[in-house]
């Protein structure tokens, strides 16, 4: 049956080398497996077809030598830094039926479980990254050791819409407690992907024993060696398997509910394996997994989950139209015009990612200062968290300064503007910097709506001039839109991809268009729904229409996070540019016009309405229902994808659908958006076509 398996073509085999060693003390010999694909840590040990069949070859020799009595421990560790990362997903994609999917089930199953299963005992040597498939081949041996540089270590498959499939769904919790599992394969999957690092894997009771990574491999020998000649008893608790495990389930279910609404299937038959975990044997919890596994491959949110994936891993780091790289000059120097909140936060960004002089500006020199000591501060948290040493704080301290005098910026390589989000004023910082800084000076705006074009249309040298649009919590948020305007030059915009891969952004190439990516499709997105809101349309029934779509928030509680003079600010630009489409909510108005700043209050687990906003709230009488405010929402939303895309103001629908990831964190298994778009029919039912070829983030049909 694996024949009829396809894995990816051009597969970079992980090979499972064996090698007899002899342990310490006179203990025995062992073979030890080590997983390598040949290259260096940048390219990962992963599994596909190829990599499973080599294990079990390897496998195959070490059972062998076992029954020969040859061998007294078989040992698996992983080639520099690495261990491996789990499945090679890109064959994922080649599985055209159901049939193939619990194959592939099974055969990681038949791979890894032989590993529990010697007559002798095996060692899993954790000496890096164990992701997935890389952290269940450990979960299968007998004991594990775990180098304290190790790390990421995390079981991630729900995060991409898949479940732990080849034995972590049930032997981590029958080794680590229903608590420290859900924490694994749910809470921080849903947690942005969060990883674990080696002391945490150890607290939970991952590994036996942590060991220092400087010698780490004869370490972990000579502690096998001692666990063989019986000198070292390695004990574990007691695994409580009454009524708390279904209670954490319950409490894990509450969660998951809130926040996916039934909507995403993977974190549930997570929780079915989970629950299962408990009383089912080892055979059972595997053929469970095998069973989770091919259904979830065979749905449409997986493929869309990998789609993304995809754009993360691989579109992000290759802009699509950036110029060449050889074009970008050197920063040396930045200077950064504002002294504001989103200024500092950019400030704090750019010295700790290039580590060169930073100077801020603002109108007086109180300002200047609180901009200079919010660094500084967030510089002696990190500090005191150890996340940068002393000596490392003082010198990016230092390399923070500030001026109410523009003359700062002579000999400055770029200079981002962060002030006041109005056309003029922004101009004219542009026109005062100009005076005085270099002409090969690039200048940035951080205009989040704003014609970057108009904005250097006044300029001597409007060709320096590029859009730099950042996203707040700038710290966190991976995104940056780069916008190039009518007279952008290419040196100008290679400077800017080069500052922006400096700081560790996914960057995107957007046309200089009102609100470029992000906030043109969610400005559209979220007046669609306040639209229906003012028509009448009950809050509670706005605000959850679009559940189904398991976004990060809902409509209202996004608008509260905005901001209501922010969000009004951008509709009134969007409407001056297509009023057709972009309409102006006369309850916003009336909101932003009484000065609230708070549109929400919060009584019990869900919104509503502040008392004192809807005072100054007039409705309609003509209520949509949820699907009807969803179908309008979800309509709206391809409608300005398809002229986006006829605009140019990115290159293809993948970069729509990477800035919506990464900007504003919507979820993998929509892909996006145009996926989701596409299957659910709203793509054709607007526009007449589809935006991806079927095949493509979704199932082949």
């Amino acid at each position: 049956m694996t024949d009829a398996l396809q894995g990816a073509p051009d597969e970079l085999v992980t090979e499972a080398k064996l090698r007899l060693v002899d342990l310490p003390g006179a203990a025995g010999r062992a073979a030890l497996i080590t997983l390598d694909n040949g290259q260096d840590h940048t390219k990962p040990n992963t599994f596909g077809l190829g990599g499973l069949r080599s294990l079990g070859a390897a496998l195959d020799e070490a059972e062998r030598l076992a029954t020969a009595g040859e061998i007294v421990a078989v040992a698996v560790t992983g080639k520099p830094f690495i261990l491996s990362v789990g499945a090679d997903l890109t064959g994922v994609p080649l599985l055209t039926s159901r049939e193939q999917a619990l194959e592939l089930g099974r055969l990681g199953h038949r791979t890894f479980r032989r590993l529990g299963e010697l007559p002798v005992p095996s060692f899993a040597f954790m000496n890096g990254a164990a992701l997935g498939g890389g952290l269940e081949i450990a979960l299968h041996c007998t004991y594990r050791t775990l180098s304290s540089a190790a790390g990421p270590i995390a079981l991630p498959e729900v995060f991409l819409g898949l479940i732990p499939g080849w034995g972590g769904a049930y032997l981590l919790p029958n080794l680590v407690g229903i608590q420290n599992a859900v924490k694994v394969i749910l809470e921080n999957p849903l947690a942005n992907n969060k990883m674990m690092r080696a002391k945490d894997a150890y607290g939970l009771g991952i590994a036996d024993v942590m060991l220092d990574p400087a010698d780490f491999l004869a370490e972990s020998l000579r502690w096998a060696a001692r666990v063989v000649r019986g000198e070292v008893t390695v004990e574990r608790p007691e695994i409580d398997r009454g009524e708390s495990w279904d209670a954490v389930l319950a409490g894990a279910r509450s969660l998951i509910d809130l926040r996916f609404h039934g909507a995403v299937p993977a974190p549930y038959r997570a929780l079915e394996l989970l629950t299962g975990a408990r009383t089912a044997s080892r055979d059972e919890g595997f053929a469970a997994e095998d069973e989770a596994l091919a259904d979830l491959i065979m749905t449409d949110e997986l493929r869309a989950g990998l789609y993304a994936f995809d754009l993360v891993q691989r579109r992000a780091k290759r802009p699509t139209g950036a110029p060449d790289r050889s074009l970008a000059r050197p920063v040396n120097k930045v200077g950064i015009v504002g002294a504001g909140l989103m200024a500092s936060q950019l400030a704090l960004l750019f010295v700790r990612r290039l580590e060169v002089p930073v100077v801020m500006t603002d109108l007086d020199q109180a300002r200047v200062d609180a901009g200079i000591g919010y660094v500084h501060d967030e510089v002696d948290k990190l500090r005191a968290k150890g996340r940068v040493s002393p000596d490392r704080a003082n010198r990016l301290k230092a390399l923070v300064t500030g001026s109410v005098d523009k003359d700062a910026f002579a000999d400055a390589d770029a200079v981002l503007e962060a002030v006041f989000e109005d056309l003029k004023v922004k101009a004219q910082v542009f026109a005062e910097v100009e005076a005085v800084v270099r002409p090969d000076c690039v200048l940035l705006t951080n205009t989040s709506s704003l014609s970057v074009t108009e904005m250097a249309a006044g300029l001597a040298h409007p060709e320096r001039v590029v859009g730099f649009h950042f996203f707040n919590p700038v710290a966190l948020m991976p995104l940056l839109e780069i916008a190039r305007a009518e007279r952008t030059d290419d040196a100008s915009l290679a400077t800017a991809f080069a500052i922006g891969k400096a700081l560790k952004k996914s960057c995107v190439l957007v046309k200089d268009s009102p609100a470029f990516v992000v906030n043109r499709l969610l400005t559209r997105f979220l007046g669609e729904v306040t639209a229906a809101f003012d028509e009448g349309t009950p809050f509670e029934v706005a605000d959850h229409a679009l559940d189904p779509l398991a976004l990060p928030m809902s409509p209202f509680v996004l608008l509260q996070l905005v901001g209501p003079a922010v969000a009004f600010h951008v509709t009134e630009t969007m409407h001056a540019a297509f009023p057709d489409r972009f309409a102006v909510s006369e309850n916003q108005r009336r909101i932003v016009a009484a000065g609230k700043s708070t549109l929400l209050a919060w009584d019990g687990p869900t919104p509503r309405i502040a008392d004192d906003v809807a005072e100054l709230m007039q409705v309609g009488d003509t209520p949509s229902t949820a699907e009807q405010v969803r179908t309008r929402a979800l309509g709206a939303l391809a409608q300005e994808v398809r002229l986006m895309l006829d605009e140019g103001v990115v290159a293809a629908p993948q970069d729509i659908d990477l800035c919506l990831l990464l900007g504003a964190g919507w979820p993998f298994h929509l892909g996006g958006i145009t996926p989701y778009l596409d299957r659910t029919g709203t793509s054709e039912r607007v526009t007449g076509a589809r935006f991806l070829p079927p095949g493509v983030a979704s199932l082949p049909r």
